[in-house]
């Protein structure tokens, strides 16, 4: 059936790859300003993952494998700019000859307050296009509060940091449904739990916070990370593992340039694959979002022009029986905006 969609991905969201130079290093060729930067070294064990925005600043960061509070370093990101961005000496981000990768997506600049909800944001930064809005927030404790996205989509997909303070990383996710949650920085199975979202499905505008301190303690600085379907860009969903190495196909509809994986039934770590990294299958370049670990290569996917399947038997992937969530970004659509299938890529 015919539909319309982003007809350039990679001017929403791009991997970009780069060597780190340990000095001022202008990585360019991302496509547009980013507003949300993810890196990572690829090469350095130990290294935490580093996540950069636009409502927050450019030198503050935060980890996706802890539970730290933001931090500030004025040599990692330093600035964003209209093709990617600019790093400084830091090791972390940017050490002598490693290999490092940066996930980039692109909101709204800064944004603007937003009061659709019973707490009305600091920023929200809605990008409408693709489905992507960064919204910061200060709790009010009350279970049942609301805080605008500004998609005009329902939201499929919630990542919430408090960043004032020390607090896990909170995952909803309309493949568990948000009656649940999960912690991105952790290994933990899927926990039901009216104090994360009280037991709410994200509306067209507005999220539902329960009272738990980790979404919404009074006086908490809150970032959350929202995602809603795109037809032909964006994809979040679920498959059901089968315990074979012969796996799983799972469907999005595009062809992946990057999926984040999470057995919601054991504890295993979260996967991160990309188009980039390996660039051809079987596709078994690996970073786990809750580790500081260095790239691995193994648990190998194929990636196809309509979605991936899992092609080993270990449990991050593919335990039988078992429910999966997956986030997954476009590379290539299936179709172009007059509703024309595309070249199979």
């Amino acid at each position: 059936m015919a539909y319309t969609t982003i007809p350039k991905s990679t001017a929403q969201f791009n991997t970009k790859l780069y060597t780190g130079n340990y000095s001022t290093n202008a990585i360019t060729g991302v496509g547009f300003q980013p507003d949300l930067t993810w890196i990572k070294s690829r090469t350095t064990a130990g290294e935490d993952h580093y996540l950069f925005d636009a409502i927050r600043g450019v030198t503050n960061y935060i980890h996706s494998n802890t539970s730290a509070a933001q931090g500030t370093n004025s040599a990692t990101l330093t600035t964003f700019g209209s093709d990617g961005f600019t790093v400084g000496a830091n090791n972390s981000v940017n050490k002598s000859s490693d290999s490092l990768v940066s996930w980039n997506w692109k909101a709204n600049g800064q944004g603007s307050a937003n009061t659709d909800g019973t707490i009305n944001s600091t920023y929200t930064s809605a990008n409408t296009t693709s489905g992507f809005s960064i919204v910061q927030y200060t709790g009010n404790g009350t279970a049942g509060a609301t805080v605008g996205h500004g998609l005009g989509a329902a939201v499929k997909t919630i990542i919430i940091k408090k960043y004032n303070t020390s607090s896990d990383w909170v995952y909803g996710s309309s493949g568990m449904g948000f009656t649940k949650y999960m912690n991105l920085n952790s290994t933990g199975a899927e926990s039901a739990y009216a104090g994360m979202f009280n037991d709410t499905a994200p509306t067209s505008s507005v999220f539902t916070l329960g009272a738990d301190g980790q979404v919404n303690t009074n006086g908490g600085t809150y970032v959350a990370y929202c995602f809603a379907d795109v037809q032909g860009f964006s994809k979040m969903g679920s498959y059901i593992g089968n315990g074979n190495a012969n796996g799983t196909f799972a469907y999005t509809g595009f062809k992946p340039a990057f999926i984040l994986v999470k057995n919601t039934g054991s504890v295993r770590n979260w996967q991160i694959y990309d188009s980039k990294r390996i660039g051809y299958n079987y596709n078994n370049y690996r970073l786990p979002p809750n580790t500081a670990g260095s790239e691995e290569s193994n648990l190998n996917i194929d990636i196809y022009s309509n979605g991936f399947k899992t092609l080993a038997t270990d449990a991050d992937v593919n335990e039988n029986a078992k429910t999966y969530i997956f986030l997954a970004f476009a590379e290539e659509p299936l179709v172009s905006t007059n509703g024309q299938p595309a070249t199979a890529r």
